[in-house]
């Protein structure tokens, strides 16, 4: 923490137009402090003589064989007293498994970015100059202290003249300086060393550290994080298990951020979740169909969903807040995703390898032979009856195995993914140790293969469904069971529509395929349709009078109503 107070004065008093950037610009930082020799050799001084004594002791470890364990906890201990830049670069290393020993990993993923608080007088200060007005002008009350401290900003609670009761989120002083003089730093030495060290990242060292500043002055602007909040609140308008606090945009900017008070319980306080009367599993199905949703439907997602940032509510919804660290996917990704899943739920481990490399994960020409062989190690069990000993966690922990030592590259948007799926699935754990999230995922995926009607979903039903033009009766049936494990499935408007689409000219291939599939190996597959028969029997109003609609329908629904 001295490091940081140390800094803090100088940095100041040296600042110009600096601070005055919206966003992250490397040459404009570089020309600033390309005059300014002696305040950047201050910083590169304390920043290795706190790395010294770490450098020392891992190589003692290397020579005496000890574990890393020691030499990991104190790292940690290293980037928290170096400030705000280095938390958020060990929170984001903790993520890239292919870069970072496990152990480390472990370590890092502990990282809380969390500072002493600034004084009320500074913090009451930034919103006069911010709002125009004095807090007590502004907010009928305001807490005397801050409710929370992080190292980017601290929290207030107030309530507005108009009754309404609010958190505002007042910015660090002299943050823009710090972040700026380590993103300078760091960057000047990924272009200096990053030619010659061996790491496989996709990209150059230079790119990466200008991608984080990117992020990282997204984060620090609260106009973007009300935006983002604004944006997260209308994709999930129409679900009523999620709350997302308002914008008060007449009292935002962008070092002030005044947002919607929630009355909730954090999600790791057991005790009080249970005087509160509310259904932990419930919110656990919540919180994961909401991320599935954010990643697979929406492609906007939260990247930083930890306790701090995840409440229930007195009335079992679940509240998000902290908008500040968000991402987007683009079509093509998220198509890729369900292909991933796809591949991965029929066990077809060559195209999962395939999709590694369209997703960024491998290189195009790598010899994926040896991974191939690796993912199935990982993956062998996920979709068997041993399913419930699985989690997320202990899945990422075998992937990231592979990724250190097979030459895979995390991409950012994946990266902030892993993040945001073991937080929550750590999250879930807490409210339920024997909660496994390949419970709910995989019967979410299987559901929207059997039940979507958009055309790149059915294309990737058909992928399903046929494997070298031989339909998979087996794939079917493992999609429908897995799919009704969740309780109801509601096939009848897929079913409708996929037997329009086989009655159409455009579905004249796929009905060629259906009467060969009923025929193969010279024979007609009766034991094959009543067993999917007796899978989706439950869905329908069944008569005998139904059953030339039933049996017309079963096929086409079967091969394109999934996604």
């Amino acid at each position: 923490m001295q490091i940081v107070h140390f800094l803090e004065g100088p940095l100041r008093q040296a600042v110009t137009k600096l601070t005055e950037l919206e966003v992250y610009d490397p040459q404009v930082i570089a020309n600033y402090y390309a005059k300014r020799p002696l305040l950047v050799m201050g910083r590169v001084l304390q920043t290795m003589g706190a790395f010294l004594s770490f450098v020392v002791g891992l190589l003692w470890d290397k020579l005496t064989g000890q574990s890393p364990l020691a030499r990991a906890e104190q790292l940690r201990c290293i980037i928290t007293a170096l400030g705000p830049t280095y938390i958020k670069v060990g929170q984001a290393l903790s993520t890239r498994p292919d870069l970072v020993p496990p152990d480390f990993v472990t370590e890092l993923a502990k990282l809380q970015d969390q500072l002493p608080p600034f004084s009320n007088e500074v913090a009451f200060q930034i919103i006069q100059a911010d709002l125009g007005k004095s807090p007590q002008a502004i907010y009928r009350s305001i807490s005397s202290e801050p409710v929370a401290a992080a190292s980017l900003g601290q929290v207030y609670r107030a309530q507005l003249h108009t009754g309404e009761d609010v958190a505002i989120k007042v910015q660090r002083p002299g943050l823009i300086p710090v972040l700026t003089l380590d993103l300078y730093i760091i960057r000047l030495f990924a272009r200096w060393f990053g030619p010659y060290l061996p790491l496989n990242l996709g990209n150059s060292l230079e790119a990466i550290v200008d991608e984080f500043g990117t992020k990282l002055f997204e984060e620090i602007n609260y106009l973007q994080e009300a935006r983002n909040a604004e944006q997260f609140s209308r994709y999930f308008q129409d679900d009523p298990h999620i709350k997302v606090p308002k914008i008060y945009w007449r009292y935002t900017t962008k070092r002030v951020l005044t947002l919607e008070w929630i009355h909730g319980i954090k999600l790791t306080d057991i005790e009080a979740i249970k005087a509160a009367g509310l259904d932990r599993d419930q919110l656990i199905r919540i919180g994961v169909m909401a991320g599935l949703r954010q990643l697979l439907e929406f492609g906007f997602f939260h990247a930083d969903p930890h306790p701090g940032n995840l409440f229930a509510t007195y009335d079992g919804k679940m509240a998000y807040i902290d908008f500040g660290m968000m991402d987007q996917l683009d079509l093509q990704t998220k198509e890729q995703l369900v292909d991933s899943v796809v591949h991965l739920i029929n066990k077809d481990y060559e195209k999962l390898g395939e999709d590694y490399v369209k997703l960024g994960f491998l290189q195009p020409h790598t010899d994926l032979k040896p991974i191939v062989a690796a993912l199935e190690a990982v993956f062998a069990d996920i979709m068997n009856e041993r399913v419930r000993d699985f989690n997320f966690k202990v899945v990422t922990d075998r992937f990231a195995k592979i990724m250190y030592d097979y030459p895979f590259c995390l991409p950012a948007k994946f990266a902030l993914i892993i993040r945001s799926v073991i937080t929550q699935e750590g999250v879930a754990l807490t409210l339920n140790p024997d909660f496994r999230i390949v419970q709910i995922a995989y019967p979410y995926v299987a559901k929207r293969l059997l039940t979507d009607e958009s055309e790149s979903l059915r294309r990737r039903l058909l992928e399903v469904l046929f494997k070298n033009d031989r339909f998979q009766w087996h794939r079917l049936e493992n999609l429908l069971r897995i799919a009704r494990s969740e309780g109801e499935l509601n096939l009848i408007p897929a079913a409708h529509s996929g037997l329009r689409y086989l009655l159409s000219e455009e579905g004249r291939y796929i009905r060629n395929r259906i009467l060969l599939a009923l025929t193969e190996d010279n024979r007609l597959h009766v034991a094959e349709v009543m067993r999917l028969w007796e899978l989706i029997k439950p869905e329908w109003k069944f008569s005998w009078g139904a059953l030339p609609q039933v049996v017309a329908g079963l096929l086409p629904f079967a091969l394109f109503n999934s996604p």
